[in-house]
């Protein structure tokens, strides 16, 4: 190879290849099992509080462990990967969700279960912003937005065979079958990891170390060739400083406060439904089955919106495609408050419902990747999801607190509508900056 080459140009040159299609691929495995394993402790919850003698509103704090357990994985798992790199911090995440998931299948109390939700969430937080950083890194910037959508997909197919295998196996096997699985199949995925995942080719020049392994990376994103490491280039300048000070260097820290504001209200949204939604259509007199399974409801619409939502965005642009999306999110909320003593319109609600919540996420998360250079971009998902698990520990928290006030599911529901129209506000805001400051919110995800 002669003269010099940006990696994101080799990159964005070629077609997509088994490379990109390999990381993709374990990226939405892992993805899958962080669905499955952040969702089960809502599906197995009214069983568990029914064997333990517990009031439904007493489950309260452990999904909220579980949650706060993610939010600080995220703000620790990104800064770590910038500093250190995507794969081991992937190979390490997965590890500890995978041992703390298999652990929760002997919990015996309520503090046990707690605390052990707590240690499982660090693995899962930690694991999802360097999914979505690596991939990005590896896709073509035509593809995208596609890709990360399509391998965050494997989250909600991961919540959605957590919620079909616990409606056949709680009933015949128990709860506690559910986590060893959960548990048993990140321990093997992880060594797979550590086999076949390749670090990110942008992360290893900026840090101009670990030659052999790039050289080996640049082999396999272009066979045949042999390229000079000394003409190779990154594209972009190193980001000086703590990474986390980096999100707030100049124009950014609108951009930065804006995202965390739609992370935060999204995600409130979205883990108060994910967490509650099968309680509550048990006490709106669904039995234990059904009420998993139109949970689960939640999440095909997720996978389907979020396909959806990625076209719509390449052809109207995220600001506008994302700001109507959540104003049309607080408009079925609202109506699924009022449907839910009729199976034949609450179960289409629940379903749009998750394709504006859950599949508007995964354009939040493409956008995070998008607004910050390779440098900091794992740390800039990571916080953005860190600070939105704030929402999503607060979300089922308050769920609880409102439950054991008196409200109904009706009311609870109905709730929802507000932060959705505070993240359709948050967007909003940003299409503004970027009509002022081009530099530093793109107008288009890539498809």
């Amino acid at each position: 190879m002669t003269g010099a080459l940006r990696i994101t140009e080799l990159i964005d040159s070629r077609p997509l290849g088994r490379l990109q299609f390999e990381v993709a691929t374990l990226c939405a495995l892992v993805a899958l099992l962080d669905g499955f394993d952040t969702q089960v402790i809502a599906y197995v919850a009214p069983a568990i509080a029914e064997q333990w003698g517990m009031a439904p509103s007493a489950l309260g704090p452990v999904f909220g462990a579980g949650l706060l357990g993610l939010m600080a994985g995220a703000l620790i798992g990104g800064p770590l990967a910038d500093r250190w790199g995507r794969k081991w911090t992937i190979v390490v995440s997965t590890l500890l969700f995978g041992a703390f998931a298999l652990t929760t299948a002997w919990a015996q109390t309520p503090g046990q279960l707690l605390a052990l939700r707590l240690l499982t969430g660090l693995g899962l937080g930690s694991a999802m912003p360097n999914l979505i950083a690596l991939t990005s890194e590896y896709a073509p910037a035509r593809l995208r937005t596609m890709l990360v959508t399509l391998m965050f997909c494997g989250f909600p197919l991961g919540s959605i065979l957590g919620g079909v295998l616990s409606a056949l196996w709680i009933p015949s096997q128990g709860w506690p079958a559910l986590f060893v699985l959960g548990g048993a199949v990140p321990l093997l995925l992880a060594l797979v990891l550590a086999w076949r995942l390749p670090e990110s080719p942008g992360f290893l020049l900026l840090r101009r170390a670990r030659s052999h392994e790039l050289q080996r990376v640049l082999e396999r994103l272009d066979p045949g060739r042999h390229h000079d490491l000394q003409g190779v280039t990154a594209g972009e300048p190193p980001e000086p400083g703590f990474p986390v000070r980096e999100l707030f260097r100049g124009p950014r820290t609108k951009v930065t406060v804006l995202l965390w504001i739609a992370f935060f209200m999204n995600l409130l949204v979205m883990y108060f439904m994910v967490n509650w939604l099968p309680t509550l259509l048990t006490l709106a007199g669904y039995s234990l089955s059904l009420a998993i399974l139109a949970s689960s409801l939640l999440n095909l619409g997720g996978i389907g919106g979020g396909i959806l939502l990625a076209g719509m965005v390449r052809r109207y642009g995220p600001y506008r495609t994302l700001g109507t999306t959540f104003v049309l999110v607080a408009g079925i909320v609202a109506a699924l408050a009022n449907v839910t003593a009729l199976p034949r319109l609450t179960l289409p609600a629940i379903f749009l419902a998750g394709a504006g919540v859950v599949g508007a996420q995964f354009c939040l998360n493409a956008l995070a990747a998008e607004a910050y250079p390779t440098a900091i971009r794992a740390t800039g998902v990571g916080w953005a999801l860190g600070i939105g698990r704030t929402g999503s520990v607060t979300g089922p928290l308050l769920g609880g607190v409102l439950l054991g006030w008196g409200w109904s599911a009706d009311q609870l529901v109905l709730a929802c509508a507000i932060p959705a129209l505070i993240t359709a506000a948050a967007i909003i805001g940003l299409a503004r900056l970027r009509a002022r400051d081009p530099d530093y919110v793109p107008r288009t995800l890539p498809l």
